[in-house]
């Protein structure tokens, strides 16, 4: 085959790929049928069988195609030395990543419950929890634990709660990267839960510095009796 059929072959794939993803977002997935795609395409069913013959095939391929980068981040990852700089280098090469991806969590957020159904939510989870275990400390404790998977969920939900707020979307990135760079340098460090610890430990002062005459005059309340009365 020349290379002029090979183009507009990846073309069309590309076109295929371009117009379902959107309907997918905008009518849900259920909702749309491969008839739907190739009137939108201007073409025959039987030429988008020729390049898939399922809406699924055609999201497994979406998902394949924009999810390459992530899935080679995590290669690189495993051949890197588990220190923090690695960590924080990994969180700015899937930032990056996830920008290009938005298409396909805009999808992703408007297709929740089928998602998990189809093959590529789970080849999503499994890239997350990838990423998971890339950042987390082997032996963390369960504070850092949060902390690594909250810096991920943070990444892959900051941008599209912040589509309200002011800044441009090169900003709301920067800022979200931040927070999760935060995150994951603390659970790094294995730096305390200061606002926990603080708090466990005014509940344990106050406990012992009222916890007996308080039961002792709950105790009277609760009897109507106290020293004045025997």
């Amino acid at each position: 085959m020349d290379g002029s059929k090979q183009q507009r072959r990846g073309n069309t794939r590309q076109r295929i790929q371009d117009v379902a993803l959107e309907l997918f977002t905008e009518h849900g997935y259920e909702k749309t049928s491969l008839r739907e795609i190739a009137e939108h395409l201007d073409v025959t069913k039987a030429a988008l069988y020729y390049h898939f013959k399922t809406k699924e095939d055609i999201l497994i391929s979406i998902f394949e195609d924009i999810g390459r980068p992530m899935a080679d981040l995590i290669e690189w990852g495993k051949q890197q030395p588990h220190t923090l700089e690695t960590k924080l280098e990994l969180l700015r090469r899937y930032s990056e990543a996830l920008a290009t991806a938005a298409p396909m969590f805009r999808f992703m957020q408007e297709n929740q419950a089928t998602v998990k159904e189809l093959i590529p939510g789970e080849l999503f989870k499994q890239r997350m929890f990838a990423m998971y275990d890339l950042l987390k400390e082997p032996g963390a404790d369960l504070t850092d634990q949060v902390r690594s998977i909250t810096a991920i969920f943070t990444m892959h939900a900051g941008t599209f709660t912040l589509r309200e707020a002011e800044g441009s979307p090169e900003e709301k990135r920067e800022a979200v990267l931040r927070v999760a760079m935060d995150l994951v340098a603390q659970a790094h460090s294995g730096e305390p839960a200061h606002p926990a610890e603080a708090a466990r430990a005014h509940s344990g002062e106050a406990g012992e510095a009222t916890g007996p005459g308080v039961r002792k005059a709950d105790g009277d309340a609760a009897t109507g009796t106290h020293d004045g009365g025997r």
